[in-house]
């Protein structure tokens, strides 16, 4: 019998590694440069957390979670997203009495039982970004401006950035009345799913796929329009900032999250390119969550990210090449061991070196540097060591060549 990669999930090749480890690298420097600081979390978390956090009717709960019984009688769950596990993480190891907010990342696979098909796996990779313990509006903008910047970074640059702001404890209670009241005049224009998401949480009528409740769903009244003024002076100067970043969006009133943790600011990403799952970055602010698992209220935003939908995102571009800082010709009677011990001294200066190892011509030797993009090219034969020039070779030696490149 030959064995085949569950449904849902794939490896990730040789060939598919450089494009991989590119937005792998782009997004853990960009997490160094802003100031966030990695933490791993385990792949399978308490059933209860991801019970409490995603809302036992979020589709989360009630379609998508890999649940299961060890033998030890306990209920756990393969963790869907990252942002629950890290507020775990948060209480449990008192981040929450260091210096806030605490910035933190984590890079890792996520699961959730769906219909596999393009840019959508059961086991998905994905950068989970989490700013906790500060409301300050700057920190949302700084958060969003995170994953724009990470587009700009990658060559990405067909995508729509949607804004929205669903208030909090205060402001959406009484929406959620004018809404409820909507809803039951409109009744016979909502399908079975919309009645499905009204019943757990009436937000997530907003989430429905039919284009007829869509349709329906533009004359029921918006959060946006009856936020209280504490949300939205929040949200006016999130756009502000996001203004002054430069970070262009669209404010979509019908935008909501998936998850009931979710309060004032949401977004998401998104990139009409890639098929019918188009959102490839999406999150918002969760100033309740923490709270709801047993802490002090304490505020917190943040986004998860898929790897996958982002380099279907990025399409067939290539990393762009890391050029060599010197490459060796090595040709005739020349002391082999010499240069080596010469590439040795200029790594250990931070100099990226490399030779020839294929047995190829002079010739060949000096095309494979071409290939390579070598900003310097040593030729060392029986003749001497020399720097090739357009103009013509300059003669040098090693000693000389390790103080004029690393000195």
């Amino acid at each position: 019998m030959q064995f085949e990669a569950p449904r849902g999930t794939h490896d990730i090749l040789p060939s598919e590694q450089p494009r991989w480890l590119w937005v792998v690298d782009t997004m853990e420097e960009l997490c160094r440069l802003y100031g966030y600081r990695r933490i791993d979390t385990p792949g399978f978390e308490d059933t209860g957390l991801i019970v409490r956090t995603s809302g036992e009717g979020s589709d989360v709960v009630q379609k998508e979670t890999y649940t299961f019984t060890d033998r030890g009688g306990r209920s756990l769950t393969l963790r869907p997203e990252g942002t629950a596990p890290i507020c775990r993480a948060y209480l449990e190891h008192g981040l929450h009495r260091e210096p806030q907010p605490q910035k933190l990342y984590t890079i890792g696979p996520m699961w959730r039982y769906d219909r596999p098909q393009r840019g959508r796996y059961r086991e998905h990779w994905q950068l989970s970004l989490e700013a906790i313990g500060s409301d300050d509006p700057a920190v949302d903008a700084e958060i969003i401006r995170f994953y724009d910047d990470l587009l700009e970074r990658l060559q990405v640059t067909d995508y729509t950035l949607e804004l929205n702001s669903i208030g909090d404890a205060t402001c959406r209670p009484p929406y959620l009345e004018r809404l409820n009241a909507w809803l039951d005049e409109h009744a016979d224009e909502l399908n079975d799913e919309a009645r499905l998401k009204r019943a757990t949480t009436p937000l997530r009528v907003f989430d429905v796929k039919s284009e007829q409740v869509q349709h329906a769903l533009q004359a029921a009244p918006k959060i946006g329009d009856h936020l209280c003024d504490a949300c939205r002076d929040h949200f006016a100067q999130v756009r502000a900032y996001l203004d002054a970043y430069g970070v262009r969006y669209e404010l979509v009133p019908t935008l909501v999250r998936g998850l009931d943790y979710y309060t004032r600011t949401t977004f998401e990403f998104k990139d009409e390119a890639i098929g019918a799952q188009d959102t490839i970055c999406g999150g918002g602010r969760y100033d309740g969550l923490i709270e709801a698992i047993g802490g002090s209220p304490t505020p917190g935003i943040g986004f998860g990210a898929g790897i996958e939908r982002l380099l279907l995102s990025i399409g067939e571009r290539e990393r762009p090449r890391d050029e060599i800082d010197v490459f060796f010709v090595v040709d005739g009677d020349a002391d082999r061991a010499r240069v080596l011990e010469t590439m040795a001294q200029l790594r250990a200066r931070g100099l990226a070196c490399d030779t020839d190892y294929a047995g190829r011509s002079k010739k060949g030797q000096l095309t494979q540097a071409g290939r390579l993009g070598a900003r310097t090219t040593v030729i060392v034969d029986g003749g001497g060591v020399r720097v090739a020039r357009a103009g013509g070779d300059e003669p040098t030696t090693l000693e000389e060549l390790v103080a004029r490149l690393a000195p």
